[in-house]
């Protein structure tokens, strides 16, 4: 993995060693946030030159997805050089810039961080290809013989997240069918062998490097998949789609030995003042999650329920209450997460009715199910306003501000996810949460960018742009301005209690000092307690809040 001098950036003055423990952090999709030269893909000058909307938005801190050169067989998962930026989103320079213009308004950088896989043409898969089976460049990935008597079945029956099987095999230089390769993901990202000495220190040395440019946390991609069992033969897994074990058994994962994995990182970590923090996408059993939040490994883990839950009352208070619970057995915080990449925005499933199958509605081009977007938009507003108020951090994705919803019918000769062909075209996949923001209300791409976008914007986002919404308080974008730097001000303890309601669909918690949280999950208006009204996601008129909204009081008068 070659590398440049990194650029020593001065401490932030701003620094707070807990600062992640209730943060603010806004997932930027790097080539769909802003293009500064006109080819249609966003780039780290394009984030740099919004530093200023992202200050005054009022987030702590930015989740940059993968920036690293790729052929983007997975949007830019399939990395090539993890210590360099991709051509075509800007250099190492543009991203130490990027750097210091956040630093410099008090916003921290977090950077992903893919170490289950490679790219098909990371220099050690190439140096592989070109190895005999059996040597050190092989062993660095998971390479194995086929079964049968002439090789041609797969080492295992496991399977690709894309669909199809998990493994590809190779055709040697003379034409001969050869070793088959591992591949948890597509064929282009071939996995690594974590049981490999050298793999550990490659990663520790990226992290470091990344560290030393003045990366101030990172979110690690597939947590749970790095520690495998590779031992022969190599055993099936159980026949139990969406659930793990809870002892650890998997063959893939969620395995104990991927914790070692983690405490070393946690001493490079801990090499830095203050120590770096890093957030876990691990998909475990429920009650195994908080293991990768441990003090002594990554520090905090991904909460995805509430991005699961459909918008009812008592999903969300009993997320709260077991997340909240998890999270206290081993002293990190909460984390709350309602859209990412990877899924269909919130503004829009809250639209549809509960238990829509999300990949059959987009197979339909969104025409398949009855979408209410006014309804949508309106659970949106509440849900983030319920998620603000928690005690824990929040995980904003781009564009959720703007209340975008999911463009569901993007035309199949435009579509880039894997997904799309990997399942022979029965599910298209998530570029409809990828589709680039809309800044200005004129212009060919909506002020992305000078020309067109890289993925095709729907006509009526002008009315959804950033301009158009600037000022205008019934906006979502305005509401989230008002609901981050009311939130700023109000932050208190990590802990809340319920208050009871008299009515099943309507959640009241409140946060030390006074600070109250009230939903209405059902579409009848609630008599709100007595205090003042700091920020609501729908008119509050004589005291009523209306259904499918919340509201954040206090106990004291307003100053």
């Amino acid at each position: 993995m070659p590398s440049s001098e990194p650029v020593l950036l001065a401490p932030d003055p701003k620094t707070d060693a807990t600062w992640w423990r209730q943060a603010v952090v806004y997932q930027v999709y790097p080539r769909s946030f802003a293009d500064t030269n006109g080819d249609g893909v966003g780039d780290i000058p394009g984030v740099t030159s919004r530093i200023g909307y992202l200050a005054e938005l009022g987030v702590d801190a930015i989740w940059l997805s993968p920036f690293y050169p790729s052929a983007l067989a997975d949007g830019g998962y399939d990395v090539d050089d993890y210590r360099d930026v991709a051509p075509e989103l800007g250099t190492l320079t543009d991203f130490d810039a990027l750097v210091g213009a956040a630093h410099a308004v008090g916003i921290k950088i977090v950077v992903d961080i893919v170490p289950n896989h490679t790219s098909d043409r990371h220099v050690w898969f190439r140096e592989a290809l070109a190895s005999a089976p059996g040597s050190a460049a092989r062993n660095r990935y998971v390479f194995r013989d086929g079964q049968g008597p002439d090789g041609s079945l797969p080492p295992s029956d496991w399977t690709s997240h894309f669909g199809g099987p998990a493994w590809t095999r190779l055709v040697d230089a003379d034409g001969t069918p050869g070793q088959w390769y591992l591949h948890l993901f597509a064929p282009e990202q071939p996995d690594l062998n974590w049981d490999n000495p050298e793999v550990h220190e490659e990663f520790k040395t990226t992290l470091r490097f990344w560290a030393d440019r003045g990366v101030d946390g990172y979110r690690v991609d597939v947590a749970h998949a790095l520690a495998k069992d590779l031992s022969e033969p190599l055993r099936s897994k159980p026949e139990t789609p969406g659930v793990l074990p809870t002892d650890g058994s998997d063959p893939l994962f969620d395995r104990d030995a991927v914790h070692e994995i983690y405490a070393e990182w946690r001493a490079v970590f801990e090499e830095y003042d203050p120590p770096r923090t890093a957030v876990a996408e691990a998909f475990s059993a429920p009650e195994r999650r908080a293991l990768y939040a441990r003090p002594t490994g990554l520090g905090q883990a991904f909460n995805f329920d509430l991005l699961k839950a459909d918008f009812d009352a008592t999903e969300f208070r009993e997320v709260v209450e077991f997340c909240l619970a998890q999270a206290a057995t081993v002293g990190s915080s909460s984390t709350w997460v309602l859209s990412n990449h990877d899924v269909v925005r919130h503004a829009t499933r809250y639209g549809l009715p509960a238990g829509t199958d999300l990949d059959a509605w987009l197979m339909t081009d969104g025409r398949g199910t009855v979408l209410d977007e006014a309804q949508g938009l309106r659970r949106a507003r509440a849900a983030v306003m319920f998620m603000l108020a928690l005690p824990g951090s929040a995980y904003l994705y781009q564009g959720e501000e703007l209340g975008l919803p999911e463009v569901a019918d993007l035309a199949a000769e435009v579509l880039q996810d894997p997904i799309w062909l990997r399942t022979l075209h029965t599910k298209k996949g998530r570029d409809g949460s990828r589709v680039p923001l809309p800044w200005t209300a004129e212009g060919e791409s909506y002020g992305f960018g000078s020309g067109s976008s890289w993925l095709p914007q729907p006509a009526g986002w002008s009315d959804a742009a950033v301009d158009r919404q600037v000022g205008d308080d019934a906006s979502t974008l305005e509401l989230y301005r008002s609901a981050l730097r009311t939130r700023r001000a109000l932050q208190t303890e990590e802990t809340l209690d319920w208050v009871e309601t008299g009515r099943p669909d309507v959640v009241h918690f409140v946060r030390p000092g006074g600070w109250h949280c009230v939903t209405t999950f059902g579409t009848e208006p609630y008599a709100l307690p007595a205090g003042v009204v700091r920020v609501a996601s729908a008119p509050v008129v004589d005291g009523q809040l209306p259904g499918e909204a919340s509201a954040w009081l206090t106990d004291w008068p307003q100053d």
